[in-house]
This record gives C-alpha cells, sequence and structure tokens, in this order.
C-alpha cells in the first residue's frame, strides 16, 4: 500500500516505513504530523480524489537540517562580473508510521 501525499507544494510517493525529506515543516524532532493524502493503491484498488481526504497519513518527524551545499556562479565574459553565492536548502526528514484507509 502506498499513498501519494501533497506537503510544501511538491508531491511525494510514501510507502509505510520509508523516510522521504520534505520541504521543512514548522514541528519539533518526535513530532508526530498528519499529511494529505491525495491518491491511495491498495493492490488493485485506488481511491481518488474526495475519498481520498478522508485518509489518514501519520508521520513521524526523525529530523530537521539542510541539504548539501551548492554552489551557484555568475559569470559575463569579457566584463570580469564573477558572482559567487552558496545555498542550503532546508527540510524536514520524516518517517511514515501508517496509511489508514
Amino acid at each position: 500500500m502506498y499513498a501519494i501525499i501533497a506537503t510544501g507544494g511538491k508531491q511525494y510517493k510514501a510507502e509505510a516505513g520509508q523516510t522521504i525529506k520534505v520541504e521543512k515543516i514548522k514541528a519539533n524532532v518526535g513530532d508526530v504530523v498528519d499529511l494529505q493524502a491525495l491518491m491511495v493503491v491498495d493492490g488493485d484498488k485506488t481511491i481518488v480524489g474526495e475519498a481520498a481526504k478522508s485518509v489518514a497519513v501519520k508521520a513521524e518527524v526523525v529530523a530537521q537540517d539542510k541539504e548539501k551545499k551548492i554552489v551557484v556562479f555568475k559569470y559575463k565574459s569579457k566584463k570580469n562580473v564573477r558572482k559567487r553565492q552558496g545555498h542550503r536548502q532546508p527540510y524536514t526528514a520524516l518517517k511514515i508510521k501508517e496509511i489508514t484507509a
């Protein structure tokens, strides 16, 4: 059984026991959060739309952290223009506890 969940403006495939990294959520480590299900697939049975909103997807917050640093380098040739900038995207690691229909 798996569910497609929506959080942080993105959609993720979630299975029970799986750990996923999502956009930062305001929650402490160890908290249990409820996520909105858009679609649930259980073998041959598929639940979509309004019926999927009644499905509860519970996840535990495992970590609040930042991704590895990426370097953004902007360069214009022949103009001596160089701009170097780093970025670390914050994320929340969630462990999917259960999907209940």
